[in-house]
C-alpha cells in the first residue's frame, strides 16, 4: 500500500502534499472571490441561452445555422475566462508597470476605427471587421485601459508616501490620459461608449481622494458640454432621434421609437414568470432588433419574466457588492482605484443597458455585461474580473 510522502522544509516543518495546499487557507483557489466568479459565469451561461432564443430564428444574420451565434458566445466565453486567468496569473501590479504598452495599443486600435480599416455598423463607425464573422471594438478595452492608466497616476505619490491624497497637477495629468481616446471614441461616433467612461472617470477620481471640486468641476463642464452639443448640432440626427423617442416615447412608433416599443411589449408579456424559454411571441416573432446583443434583456423579460429578469440583476449585484468590498480592504489605493473603477464601469453600463430595454434611459447601444453577444465586451469584462481576482489574492492573509 503506497503513501503520500512529505517532504520537510527547513524553517517550516514537513510540506503538505500538493492537492492539500491546493486548498489551503493562503492558496490562490480559497483566495479567490468566488461570488464574483460564479455570478460571472452564470451570467455568461445565462446569456448563452437568451442569446441561442434570440437568433436562432433570424435566418438572415445566423447564415441558416441556428447554432451560430451560441457557438460564438461560448467562444468568446472560453476566450474571456483564459484572459481572466492570465491577468489574475500576471497580476494587477505586473499589469501596472506595462500600463503604458497597454494604454498605446488600445489608443491605437481606436485611432485605427477611423481609417479604412474600421467599419460602421448600426450608424456607429467603431468597428475593425476581422473576417469569418468576427470583430473587433477597440473601445471596449479602452475602458480597462482608462482605469489602469488613472490609477497609476493617482495613486503613484500616495502609494509612496510622498502625499495623502493626489494633487492636482497629477488629477490633471490622469484626466488628460483619459481625455485623448475619449474625444477619438466620440468621433466615431460612439456616444454610449463615452458615457460609460465619463462615470468610470468619475469613479475613479471619487476612490482616488481627490478634491471634491474637480468631480463637481467635471459634472458642471459635462452638463455644459452636452448643452453645447445639441445646440452646435454635432450629434448625428440618428442619436438626436434616439433622445427624442426617449423624451416622446409615442413619437414615430415604426421608425425611431420601433426599438423602445418592442422592448417595453416584449418585457411586459413576459409576467412573473415569462412565456417559457425559447416560447417567446416577441422573440420568436423577431420583433425586437438587436435583441442579442443591445436588448438582450427583453429576452429575458419575456420568456423567464420578473424572476429571470430579476436573477439577472441580482447577480450583477453581487458582482458590484464583492468589488466594493475588495476595493474598500485594499490596503494600497492603486488597488482601490482599479476596483472602485471597474465598480463604476459595470453599475453604469448595466443600468444603462437594462434601463433603456425598459424603457427609462435613452438607446445608447452598448452591451449588457458577461450577457449580450459580442466577443470585445465579453473579454474586456472578464479582464476586469481578473482584475478584481488579483486584487483580493495578492491581498496581505488575516492572521
Amino acid at each position: 500500500m503506497t503513501s503520500v510522502k512529505s517532504f520537510s522544509v527547513s524553517g517550516y516543518g514537513p510540506q503538505r502534499p500538493r492537492w492539500t495546499r491546493l486548498f489551503a487557507r493562503d492558496s490562490v483557489v480559497r483566495r479567490l472571490d468566488w461570488p464574483i466568479l460564479l455570478s460571472a459565469l452564470a451570467l455568461s451561461f445565462i446569456g448563452s441561452l437568451l442569446v441561442y432564443s434570440a437568433t436562432r430564428n433570424r435566418t438572415t444574420i445566423n447564415q441558416g445555422d441556428p447554432h451560430y451565434f451560441l457557438v460564438r458566445h461560448l467562444m468568446n466565453l472560453g476566450i474571456g475566462f483564459v484572459l481572466m486567468a492570465g491577468t489574475l496569473w500576471l497580476g494587477h501590479r505586473g499589469l501596472r508597470n506595462a500600463v503604458p504598452v497597454l494604454y498605446g495599443l488600445s489608443l491605437a486600435g481606436v485611432l485605427a476605427v477611423l481609417t479604412p480599416l474600421g467599419a460602421t455598423i448600426n450608424g456607429n463607425r467603431n468597428w475593425i471587421v476581422l473576417g469569418g464573422g468576427f470583430s473587433l471594438q477597440p473601445s471596449e478595452f479602452v475602458k480597462v485601459a482608462i482605469v489602469l492608466g488613472m490609477a497609476m497616476l493617482l495613486s503613484a505619490q500616495v502609494d509612496a508616501g510622498d502625499r495623502t491624497y493626489p494633487d492636482h497637477r497629477t488629477v490633471i495629468q490622469a484626466l488628460g490620459l483619459a481625455a485623448v481616446p475619449i474625444m477619438v471614441v466620440m468621433m466615431m461616433p460612439d456616444l454610449g461608449s463615452t458615457m460609460v467612461m465619463t462615470v468610470t472617470i468619475l469613479g475613479v477620481l471619487l476612490a482616488s481622494g481627490a478634491s471634491n471640486r474637480w468631480v463637481f468641476g467635471l459634472l458642471g463642464i459635462g452638463v455644459l458640454g452636452a448643452v453645447a452639443i445639441w445646440q452646435l448640432h454635432l450629434l448625428d440626427q440618428y442619436q438626436i432621434n434616439r433622445f427624442a423617442a426617449f423624451a416622446d416615447p409615442s413619437l414615430d412608433p415604426s421608425g425611431v421609437g420601433y426599438n423602445t416599443n418592442q422592448a417595453r411589449i416584449a418585457i411586459g408579456s413576459g409576467g412573473l414568470t415569462g412565456e417559457g424559454l425559447f416560447h417567446g411571441a416577441q422573440t420568436t416573432g423577431q420583433f425586437v432588433p438587436e435583441q442579442q446583443t443591445d436588448f438582450v434583456f427583453t429576452v429575458a423579460g419575456e420568456e423567464l419574466g420578473f424572476l429571470g429578469g430579476g436573477l439577472i440583476i441580482v447577480l450583477i449585484g453581487v458582482i458590484l457588492w464583492r468589488a466594493c468590498r475588495i476595493a474598500r480592504e485594499s490596503t494600497e489605493l492603486y488597488s482601490t482605484i482599479v476596483a472602485a473603477g471597474i465598480v463604476a464601469w459595470f453599475s453604469f453600463q448595466s443600468f444603462e443597458n437594462i434601463g433603456m430595454a425598459l424603457g427609462i434611459m435613452p438607446v445608447a447601444g452598448i452591451p449588457l455585461p458577461f450577457v449580450s453577444y459580442g466577443g470585445s465586451s465579453m473579454f474586456a469584462v472578464w479582464v476586469a474580473v481578473g482584475l478584481l481576482q488579483s486584487i483580493k489574492v495578492q491581498r496581505p492573509v488575516q492572521a
